[in-house]
Order: C-alpha cells, then sequence, then structure tokens
C-alpha cells in the first residue's frame, strides 16, 4: 500500500544536512538544486568530490565542511540526507535523526526513510512530483520526461492569468472555487479539442 502524503517543502526556508559528497551525494545535491536553486544545505564529508566543490563554490547557500559524520552536525537542521557508503554510518545518522524528531533519507534504503526525492516536473510555476513509493526510481525518471513533453511550455503563462482573474473575485470562498473550477475546466476541455 502507498501511504505517502506528497508536500513540497520550500527548503530555500530550511536547513538541509546532507552527510557525504561521493557520487550519491552529488546525486542528492543535483537533485535538491534542480528544484530549488537557493536551498540551503550543509555538507559534511570528510572527502569531497571534485563536482561537489565546483556546486557548492556556485552557491552562497551551501556550507562545507570536511569532517566524519557527528551528531552536532544535526543542530539546527530540519531535514537531513545520509548519503555516505558506509552502510553502518547511515545508519547511525537515521537514529541520531529520529532522536531529533527530524526528517531523514538515506540513500538507496527505502525503510530508512521519512521521504523520497521522486522526479519532478517543472514548468514556471507548475512543479509536478513523481514518487513510485521508493520501488523504481527509473520508472519515476520516465515518467517524468513523460509529463515534460505532454505538459506545454505555456502552462505558466496560464497560471499567471488565472492567478490575475482569481484576483479580482470578489465573493466568498465557494464562490471563487466554483468560478475557478469552470474556468479551468473550459480551459483544459478547449485544449483537448484544439490538440
Amino acid at each position: 500500500m502507498n501511504e505517502l502524503y506528497p508536500v513540497f517543502l520550500k527548503v530555500a526556508k530550511l536547513n538541509t544536512l546532507l552527510v557525504g559528497a561521493g557520487n550519491v551525494g552529488l546525486e542528492k545535491l543535483t537533485f535538491l538544486l534542480k528544484s530549488s536553486p537557493n536551498a540551503h544545505v550543509t555538507i559534511v564529508a570528510n572527502w569531497i568530490s571534485p563536482e561537489v566543490r565546483e556546486m557548492a563554490a556556485q552557491s552562497k547557500h551551501i556550507t562545507i565542511i570536511e569532517d566524519d559524520y557527528h551528531e552536532k552536525y544535526l543542530a539546527g537542521k530540519h531535514i537531513v540526507i545520509a548519503a555516505t557508503d558506509d552502510k553502518e554510518v547511515n545508519k547511525q545518522i537515521h537514529l541520531d535523526a529520529k532522536e531529533r524528531y527530524l526528517l531523514v533519507n538515506v540513500a538507496d534504503t527505502p525503510d530508512l526513510c521519512d521521504f523520497y526525492l521522486g522526479g519532478i516536473v517543472t514548468k514556471g510555476n507548475v512543479k509536478i512530483a513523481i514518487s513510485t513509493n521508493g520501488k523504481s526510481p527509473t520508472i519515476a525518471k520516465r515518467l517524468r520526461q513523460l509529463l515534460e513533453e505532454i505538459i506545454p511550455d505555456d502552462i505558466d503563462d496560464m497560471v499567471k492569468n488565472i492567478n490575475q482573474y482569481r484576483d479580482t473575485l470578489k465573493d466568498d470562498f465557494q464562490y471563487k472555487v466554483e468560478a475557478l473550477n469552470k474556468l479551468t475546466k473550459e480551459l483544459l476541455t478547449k485544449g483537448k479539442t484544439e490538440a
């Protein structure tokens, strides 16, 4: 059963700890920054790949600490990503994070994850997240590619126009919901007939 609850985090307003800066750490950092270029990330690792160093040099929101993992690095963090090549260290990070009620993701270990970093499609203000419940990142990737092709590039203009229209509506909440539902239904129906 899939019991995931989708949520979009404003990681530019949260503090993320990434432990590990090899290939897996690079993958996690790349994913975070692709989705949120202003994400606040502290990277702790005893070895930092050149690619991670380069990414960090391009962002004022990334801090690198060259050290072994220690629980003291969890202070002031909201989200923790364990991406070391040592399963025991990753398990310890998970235990330490859970003691502090922090959200944690342990790379390649779905049972130790509070959240997954799934596929994301972004077209301006429209963002769609895709998850396979940790079962197949490859399927999530393929679905992302499909949606990137299907969703029109001008969808962001539509979102902005509807937002402006919403601001002109003067009645109660229920009226606004009904008016916006009617408008968007007509737009989607029109889009299907033109396709």
